[in-house]
């Protein structure tokens, strides 16, 4: 590893946060599950924003931020995560609010093998033998998911796809976290205004502004929807790829018990041993980075 331990450190905190946010989506989905998710994405952008504005401005990183936008290639770069994260967006909420919560927790679990083959593949990561053999049990336990779910794996593939290609893409951009996400969110900004516009023209209209409770909620997608993108971001330039992937498990695993307990999904025997072979290849992996930490660390 060419990070320091402190740094290896704080880039695992922020990974195992920003995951549980994630893995606790659902619940505020379900809240918001009267907005169309075309309708939805596009206020998750436009009050993502001045979130981003702000924390830009408390941090003092204005300089960053011009900086980055003077930058074409950091602008080509963030363009890339801006499309790939926004269509994540689309298809990650258009699969809760239709139900298929659990195939959206098979995309996450297939996401750190994705991770995997990215970092051997553009990063030039090397993995030790325990953990290829951890990766071979996850591996194992996700074609059992996948097998059992083949009619939604669609949706688990192109939710790990386009989220492993904005992690890679947001380790190579050579911008901070807060700038980073600002500018993405610029970028955004007008396919999300557009898509409002869109619904707004539509027979039903907009929810939005019909529902004080439900307008609160929606109001609040900015700073949630900030918050574990700025931690992940922070992550990703402190963690070697193939790690940060393996820490996502724990984002799919808790959207799987919430699939489960309030979404009440059925509970297959082939989604069980699925679960246990991919906690055994966390377990390994763990292990493995434990063995392996600097001395009196």
């Amino acid at each position: 590893m060419n990070e320091p331990h402190p740094e290896r450190a704080r880039g695992l905190a922020f990974a195992l946060a920003a995951y549980t946010m994630w893995g606790l989506l659902p619940l505020y989905l379900k809240l918001v599950a009267t907005v169309p998710p075309f309708e939805f994405v596009g206020w998750r952008v436009l009050f993502t924003l001045p979130v981003c504005l702000l924390l830009v401005l408390l941090a003092r990183q204005g300089a960053q931020l011009r900086r980055a936008l003077a930058d074409r290639r950091v602008l080509l770069l963030l363009c890339t995560s801006a499309l790939l994260i926004g269509a994540n967006w689309l298809i990650y909420i258009a699969a809760v609010q239709d139900g298929h919560v659990l195939a959206t927790s098979l995309g996450y679990y297939i996401n750190p093998l994705v991770n995997v083959l990215a970092a051997t593949l553009f990063l030039r990561e090397r993995l030790t033998r325990l953990q290829w053999l951890a990766v071979a049990i996850a591996a194992a336990g996700v074609s059992l998911l996948a097998w059992g779910s083949l009619d939604m794996l669609w949706i688990a593939l192109a939710l790990a796809v386009t989220f492993s290609g904005y992690g890679l893409v947001r380790k190579l951009t050579p911008v901070e976290t807060i700038p980073g996400l600002t500018i993405e969110a610029l970028l955004l900004l007008l396919p999300a205004a557009g898509l409002v516009m869109m619904m707004a023209q539509g027979p039903a209209g907009l929810t939005f502004g019909n529902d004080a409770s439900i307008d609160i909620w929606v109001a609040l997608a900015g700073a949630i929807t900030a918050a574990p993108l700025l931690l992940f971001g922070a992550a990703a330039r402190r963690l070697d790829f193939s790690t940060l992937g393996f820490c996502q498990y724990i984002g799919p695993s808790i959207v799987f018990v919430v699939g489960l307990t309030v979404f009440g999904e059925p509970l297959r025997p082939v989604a069980a041993a699925s679960f246990v072979l991919i906690w055994a290849a966390i377990a390994v992996f763990s292990w493995d980075a434990w063995t392996r930490r600097p001395c009196g660390s």
